[in-house]
């Protein structure tokens, strides 16, 4: 089965791209891996604290991750994958993507206002050719029903 692997994070713009993979999943038979990657610069603390954070961000990612799979699964018919990562998120996204060999396709949603279309779609549509999968940049102004018709 080919796989979307769609990046979570705290950006407007992931909503698109959870939207997108989604639907082009449910009308070509395919699934979705959700990746969410800690930054190790949130954990530069006693190992005590660090700990503690590392649990709590692990926490809010999973409720985040449950609000997106409720929807993928009533809406789309797709019961999403989910992936916790631990480092410099581009990195871990390339690793994430060479590991698995079912991932088929990396869907990233671009920012829409005046600082740019974020730094994960830079960094990685700068490296495009050295990508083994496609990269599908899904701007984040789209509506619902744009999204709908061109998936």
């Amino acid at each position: 089965m080919r796989k979307f692997l769609v990046v979570l994070d705290d950006s407007r713009e992931c909503l698109n791209a959870m939207r997108f993979a989604a639907m082009r999943a449910a009308n070509t038979g395919g699934g979705v891996q959700i990746l969410s990657v800690i930054p190790p610069d949130e954990f530069n603390h006693w190992i005590g604290v660090g700990d503690i954070m590392r649990e709590e961000s692990r926490e809010r990612i999973h409720a985040h991750f449950e609000v997106f799979a409720k929807w993928m699964r009533d809406r789309q018919g797709i019961d999403p994958e989910l992936v916790i990562r631990e480092g410099e998120p581009v990195p871990e996204i390339m690793a994430q993507v060479k590991e698995d060999p079912e991932i088929g396709v990396l869907v990233l949603g671009a920012g829409s206002d005046k600082k740019g279309p974020g730094p994960l779609v830079t960094q990685l549509s700068r490296n495009a050719g050295d990508l083994p999968i496609p990269l599908t940049i899904v701007p984040g102004n789209l509506s619902k029903e744009q999204l709908e018709a061109i998936t």
